[in-house]
């Protein structure tokens, strides 16, 4: 956890709490010192060797010192004055190399955290257990949520897990004959299920930043919403309990059919598909052709012979059916007069027989091949329409192709290499060359199409093809280098170009300052960090309501467990942080620097109280006063009972327009007046008793 500072004048902290370690500078240690250089504290760094070419130019300067030499040995940690280090950063592409490295660093310095670079979640728990101060994410795993969620193109944002509860981030594009449009206010939508994240109205050209919105605008129509919201947990899983009810529904439909009388629809229907199978067809027509042959004969027989039964001439006909003519009538003396007419239609049984029981043989051997070339490799068909073509199944397509499927959206996979029988074998798969793959994946149907390959200049490739066949899908490339990326954005603005390491090195970056980073995803351009906090007694979290956090750090508390209480999803604004509290919040990289320094956002709100109808209102009003402020009980009684008067204590816009309209709910008559004035600031809200 980090030690943040006192609220409003944050002391200083000391040169050791602002010294960082990174050891591996790959392109995710390059990003990782960018990030970490943001928070305004010192960062050192070891490498084998000095990188020939920087991703990021310029990296250099950002350092204190860079030292070259095996991160392991403790020597070398020495010269990196590991002992004066916060927290070390171990992101080689070793995981060996990580976790040795790890343990010297905990063996020469016992406080310093450990961010280790690692895939392997069985052993990074079980280090987490015994080294503590042990934090260790795979890039892989961190950015994959992001690519996912940039191909789905639709309302879904973000998705994480907390307390076995599914959130998602939402995106609503309003529509007139929408129930929220022109009825409610944007604060209005805030409950116990749901945080407004950003509003941004029709007229509204720049992208806001994250978690800013006005409470009291009235939403309209073409306006645009992100929300934080539980969702649904689906009441079963899509497998074989699905399969089993559109069965049962199936059942149950052809029994009131038979009911009703009406099979001939549904016959008619039945035939009509089945043209699109002749394998099928043909075999339907051979079944009721030999069936009918069989009750004939069996007719017949039993007719004709009365005395050798039902069976007899059903098992009769059978033989004949089966090429047994010679066995019933092959002797030269029957022993039982037959007529000729009988024996003419025995003979036509068994010649009619054997051809449709041949076919019938043939198509089997035929599905019994067929099924065990499928059951080798078998994967469902190319998607026909609003499907994500994901082109490159390395590390990072696989992770993006499982997420997909989790989210049941369509997809297909184009590789230039076969995938082990193992891999996704759900997927529909394309391999061959990436040009002419192209044209089997029904792209100008698709709704997004993801390159994820490992060469950029490939991406950009295969991209702008993509555009071409497709030029009002979603296009999201994976990039490597920074500037190749921001000259992407510049001249292709219809492409979304992500970098993988860039995403997890603030996921990293974060860790360092003890934070548990659980998810990120993007928003408006910006990484989002679902972030896990432990309120200890030096934390300037301390004591805050959770207004006074949401407002004056710029983030959005989701979660809140008190300690030895149950968590609470989108716990009240009035909540007041103790230690040993939880606390999980979504914020940029730009709030947990924030709340690192300790600089909270200008209080410009104070809440002047006219009148109170009565007593009940008087003491029902200083409760909510200091509710709802995090003033003093006593300072909120005192000022109910000197009406009118002033809350001395300034607020933010947010919390002093909520005070006025609880106060209301009393019949205490409030308006909020801005303490300095602002340009971006609207004309104060009055509300009547």
């Amino acid at each position: 956890m980090a030690i943040l500072e006192s609220i409003p004048q944050p002391t200083h902290r000391s040169e050791a709490l602002d010294r960082f370690l990174v050891c591996g500078l790959g392109s995710l240690g390059q990003h990782c010192v960018v990030v970490l250089k943001e928070f305004g504290v010192k960062v050192s760094a070891i490498d084998v060797v000095q990188p020939q070419n920087w991703e990021i130019s310029g990296l250099l300067d950002l350092l204190e010192a860079f030292l070259t030499g095996d991160c392991r040995r403790p020597d070398i940690l020495e010269q990196a004055q590991i002992r004066q280090c916060r927290a070390i950063l171990l992101v080689t592409s070793d995981e060996r190399v990580n976790i040795e490295a790890a343990f010297a660093a905990r063996l020469l310095n016992p406080q310093i955290y450990l961010i280790v670079r690692s895939a392997k979640q069985n052993l990074n728990e079980l280090l987490g257990r015994h080294l503590g101060k042990f934090v260790a994410y795979e890039p892989i795993q961190l950015s994959a949520t992001a690519f996912a969620l940039a191909a789905l193109s639709n309302q879904a944002l973000g998705f994480f897990k907390l307390e076995e509860q599914l959130l998602q981030v939402v995106r609503y594009q309003i529509q007139p004959h929408d129930f929220w449009c022109d009825r409610w206010l944007v604060h209005g939508l805030n409950n116990r299920n749901r945080r407004v994240l950003s509003h941004t109205p029709r007229a509204h050209l720049p992208q806001p930043r994250f978690y800013q919105w006005e409470p009291d605008t009235r939403i309209r129509a073409g306006d645009t919403l992100v929300c934080v919201e539980v969702a649904e947990q689906p009441a079963s899983p899509a497998g074989a309990t699905t399969r089993s009810s559109r069965q049962w529904r199936r059942w149950s439909r052809l029994v009131q059919d038979l009911k009703r009388g009406s099979l001939r629809p549904q016959i008619v229907q039945f035939w009509q598909v089945s043209t699109q199978h002749q394998i099928r067809r043909v075999a339907i027509i051979c079944g009721i052709t030999i069936l009918f042959l069989l009750l004939s004969g069996t007719l017949l027989f039993s007719a004709q012979y009365p005395d050798i039964g039902w069976r007899n001439a059903f098992f009769a006909t059978a033989n004949l059916l089966l090429g047994g003519y010679g066995d019933l009538f092959g002797q030269l003396k029957l022993s039982t007069p037959t007529p000729w007419w009988l024996q003419l239609f025995s003979f036509s049984l068994t010649l009619a027989g054997t051809a449709f029981v041949g076919i019938l043989y043939a198509l089997l051997t035929e599905n019994l091949l067929t099924s065990r070339f499928q059951f080798l490799a078998q994967r469902p068909p190319v998607p026909e329409q609003d499907h994500v073509v994901l082109i490159g199944l390395g590390r990072v397509g696989q992770r993006v192709a499982a997420l997909l499927q989790d989210l049941r959206q369509p997809m297909v996979g184009i590789t230039t290499t076969s995938l082990a029988q193992g891999i996704l074998p759900q997927m529909p798969l394309i391999v061959g060359s990436l040009p002419a793959a192209l044209a089997k994946a029904n792209l100008p149907a698709a709704k997004s199409v993801v390159v994820v390959t490992e060469d950029e200049v490939t991406n950009l490739e295969i991209g702008l093809m993509a555009h071409g066949a497709n030029p009002t899908g979603n296009l999201v490339i994976r990039a490597v280098d920074s500037s190749f990326s921001s000259n992407l954005a510049r001249l292709f603005p219809h492409a979304q170009a992500l970098l993988p390491y860039a995403l997890a090195a603030e996921a990293f970056a974060a860790a360092a300052f003890g934070e548990n980073v659980l998810s990120l995803f993007r928003l408006y351009n910006q990484t989002v960090l679902v972030t896990e906090y432990r309120i200890e007694a030096s934390d300037t979290l301390k004591g805050l309501i959770l207004a006074e956090v949401s407002y004056g750090y710029g983030v959005v508390p989701i979660l809140h467990q008190a300690r030895k209480a149950p968590s609470k999803l989108m716990p009240s604004e009035d909540v007041q942080l103790h230690p040993g509290d939880r606390l999980v919040v979504l914020a940029t990289s730009n709030g947990l620097q924030c709340i690192e320094r300790g600089e909270m956002a200008p209080r410009r709100w104070q809440v002047q109280i006219e009148k109170a109808a009565g007593q009940d209102a008087i003491f029902e009003g200083g409760g909510i006063v200091a509710r709802v402020s995090g003033c003093s009980l006593s300072l909120a009684r005192n000022l109910m009972h000197h009406l009118p008067g002033t809350l001395p204590l300034p607020l933010y816009k947010h919390q002093a327009q909520r005070l006025v309209q609880e106060l209301a709910k009393v019949q205490v008559l409030a308006h909020q007046v801005p303490l300095v004035h602002d340009p971006g600031d609207k004309p104060s809200n009055t509300s009547s008793l």
